[in-house]
């Protein structure tokens, strides 16, 4: 398997946009998208308790989380490894989690950024430095997808887009409000030989119920010709050095 169907959602605790708690809004919108991968945002437990773990059984897909408390989540149908959490200041955060598409490694980064403009620019930069976009071990083809939280050219924006490319999108990119999607909010980003072969945004009148964000969709091809050992024999092979 070389392709897969990815997808990002901020599900809002699973509260729609007429405050009601329906996991099952959700976890419909889900289903009818059939994503390999799923990277929500806004998926911690709230007042109405933690709905992760409910949408991964009757999903039929594993949860991948921070036990930590920051509000991102995978669920998937496919392995995935290294899982890690990153707090990117004032209420920002970065799941990173790898998959192995065809023996293909991708780095998946599952972001929620707030849209105040000075906040933003700094989780952004954080984004960029070191930990993350900046740091030399990650190698492979990357995506980058979440809420960007912004609603036209934002502060932050010029560096975001010089260190990445954007991913394919329908058309029509609007994903918030839902029942109205004006702004493109939830997207994706690449680096690396990745390519974006389809995009969806669900519009059907449930998923504008289910969530002030309506989910995109991306089927995703990694193109590198290199070929990586998984985890598993790597961890047979090699031991870790002191420091």
């Amino acid at each position: 398997m070389t392709t897969a169907r990815i997808m990002t959602y901020n599900i809002q605790r699973c509260l729609g946009p007429d405050g009601e708690f329906n996991p099952d809004r959700a976890l419909n919108v889900i289903a009818d998208a059939a994503p390999d991968i799923a990277a929500l945002q806004e998926a911690g437990g709230g007042r109405h308790g933690d709905p992760l773990a409910y949408l991964g059984e009757h999903l039929g897909m594993a949860v991948y989380r921070d036990p930590g408390g920051l509000p991102a989540a995978f669920l998937s149908h496919l392995p995935l490894r290294g899982v890690q959490a990153f707090d990117l200041g004032a209420g920002g955060y970065c799941l990173r989690g790898d998959v192995d598409l065809g023996g293909k490694r991708l780095h998946l980064l599952n972001l929620c950024l707030d849209s105040a403009p000075g906040t933003r620019a700094v989780q952004l930069g954080r984004l960029l430095g070191p930990e993350l976009l900046g740091n030399p071990s990650l190698v492979c083809p990357v995506l980058v997808l979440g809420d960007f939280a912004d609603f036209f050219w934002s502060a932050g924006n010029l560096g975001l887009t010089s260190a990445l490319r954007p991913a394919l999108r329908p058309m029509w990119r609007g994903t918030y409000p839902s029942r109205l999607p004006l702004f493109a909010r939830d997207r994706a980003y690449l680096r690396g030989p990745v390519r974006v072969l389809d995009g969806a945004i669900a519009r059907c009148y449930l998923a504008r119920q289910a969530s002030s964000h309506l989910p995109l969709t991306l089927t995703v091809q990694v193109t590198d010709t290199r070929r990586f050992l998984p985890f598993a024999e790597l961890a047979g092979r090699m031991e870790t050095a002191p420091g």
